[in-house]
């Protein structure tokens, strides 16, 4: 249990991180947490997260080849090549009280960040969180941003989690953050991964593991999950620019939480780097220290599966401001058919929809596809929204965005409507593999749904850049052609401030 001294210590630095609303309140916005250091030089480090949320069930750690070698914030230290973990709630010397004002959940970070930005802008120091939906935290009893709705939370704490290590003489707790040398390798999650780690808490009362992996290693283990490592050499390699600038630009993601980025689908898909095979390896080496930037910054590196022949314009998957490298753009070999030009609409997506011969990126799997939409699907998608709108349920095309994807999706009943707009759609109907699609009645109560391409079809289109790799394209000219106007530069060409991993 943490000493009253302690325990004051811990209030102070709540002071200064959590957004207190001063000393007299005792009140604090979330749990304390120190930033991640900042990610810069021409060799930059990533703090990724390998788990989060830990906390509720046991942790077991294995050393690959070698005994795992643990070390605690007041020094303790443990070797072993099986490392048995738990967590268990001890009672605080005195109360914590949390209080702040909430905006969310929302569908993805990019909606999120832009939210805090807003609110940034009229002074509040607002922070984006993911407790287990993207959110965005502020002081308590603040009006929201225009347009977004605001909600106050309050909860009293009187427990902490606190880690323990089983050893011969029982459990021993430990003082976080824990860390850990792995000088075989640690099995985890299927994979073996090198390290060095850290076992620590993050500003919802859990703890996560963390891996310090250099940026290219931490490529290897990126690429070949996120295009596949049988793509042709110049889509491989420019997967690897992509993702080594995507990481830069996104290292202030989990910020709240102390570290830079996960390693799931709400960031990019990290695995074991020790699988990557020599052609994913070879794309990482050929392009070491190359981003994408613009004016100095390294750009909104966003990419997808496939764009279903026509690409998005960033304001048709978020709620983001112009950038000028994400335009919408027919995908064709060649010149488009007449009759197909920007912006797309009912009719025309429909004629998209009905070719594929001269499309790149034609053989993706999801390049064309077909769904059903009943009153069961549609009901559960919306969840508890479905209760008041009643029955039957019909969806509605709103409006559409310049590449003709969906960017209002209307779910109306006799009792009003909910109304979803960009990243929700696909959010709340995850069958649905894009928003690039018509919809068309299929008998009482159903509807059939036409689509094309697999994700939010903004910036590079990973069957796209298979296809033009596959006949001759150099890593050059397919960035160029899905990101028109951003510049492939190393590294240390970017300012010293585009490295800190602050928001």
């Amino acid at each position: 249990m943490a000493s009253p001294r302690a325990f004051t210590a811990l209030m102070s630095l709540a002071l200064l991180v959590a957004g207190c609303q001063g000393a007299e309140a005792e009140s604090f916005t979330r749990l304390p947490v120190p930033k991640p250091p900042a990610v810069q030089g021409q060799q930059p480090v990533l703090w990724v997260s390998l788990a989060a949320h830990l906390g509720p069930q046991p942790l077991l750690l294995e050393g690959a080849s070698a005994p795992l070698q643990l070390r605690d914030a007041q020094g303790e230290r443990v070797s072993g090549r099986r490392l048995s973990l738990r967590w268990v709630q001890q009672p605080l010397p005195e109360p914590l009280e949390i209080r702040r004002s909430v905006l969310g959940p929302f569908a993805s970070f990019e909606a999120a960040e832009q939210a805090a930005l807003a609110w940034n802008a009229l002074g509040v120091a607002a922070e984006v969180a993911h407790p287990r939906e993207w959110e965005v935290w502020a002081p308590a009893d603040l009006a929201g941003p225009k347009g977004y709705p605001v909600r106050q939370v309050q909860q009293r704490l009187t427990q902490r989690r606190v880690l323990q290590l089983n050893t011969a003489s029982g459990w021993r707790s430990l003082q976080g953050p824990v860390q850990l040398q792995a000088p075989g390798g640690l099995r985890f999650n299927g994979g073996v991964f090198a390290g060095p780690f850290r076992l620590q808490a993050d500003a919802y009362g859990s703890w996560t593991l963390v891996e310090q992996v250099p940026l290219e290693r931490y490529l290897q283990g990126v690429v070949p999950h996120e295009i596949g490592a049988g793509s042709p050499p110049a889509a491989l390699a420019a997967q690897a620019v992509l993702a080594r600038t995507w990481a830069l630009r996104n290292r202030h993601r989990f910020a709240v939480d102390g570290y830079h980025l996960c390693s799931d689908t709400q960031c990019q898909v990290y695995s074991d780097p020790r699988q990557a095979g020599s052609a994913v390896r070879q794309a990482v080496s050929r392009t070491t220290g190359q981003v994408l930037a613009l004016n100095g910054e390294p750009i909104h590196a966003v990419y997808h599966a496939s764009n279903g022949g026509v690409s998005a314009d960033e304001d048709e998957a978020w709620p983001l401001p112009e950038l000028r490298y994400l335009e919408p753009s027919l995908d064709w070999r060649s010149a488009p058919p007449p009759g197909l030009t920007l912006p797309l609409d009912h009719q025309e997506v429909a004629a998209l929809l009905a070719r594929q011969s001269g499309v790149v990126g034609a053989a993706h799997p999801l390049f064309r596809w077909r769904r059903q939409l009943d009153q069961a699907s549609l009901r559960k998608g919306l969840g508890a929204r479905a209760a008041s709108l009643g029955s039957p349920l019909k969806p509605v095309v709103l409006e559409r965005g310049p590449s003709g994807r969906v960017v209002r999706l209307a779910i109306e009943g006799p009792g009003g409507q909910v109304v979803l707009e960009r990243d929700a759609i696909r959010r709340t109907y995850r069958q649905l593999p894009s928003t690039l699609f018509v919809l068309s009645p299929s008998g009482t109560g159903r509807w059939s749904v036409v689509g094309g391409g697999f994700g939010h079809g903004a910036g590079l289109s990973q069957a796209g850049a298979i296809d033009l790799a596959a006949r001759g394209w150099s890593v050059e000219q397919i960035l160029s052609r899905y990101y028109p106007g951003a510049q492939l530069v190393p590294i240390q060409a970017l300012p010293a401030e585009d490295h800190r991993g602050a928001l």
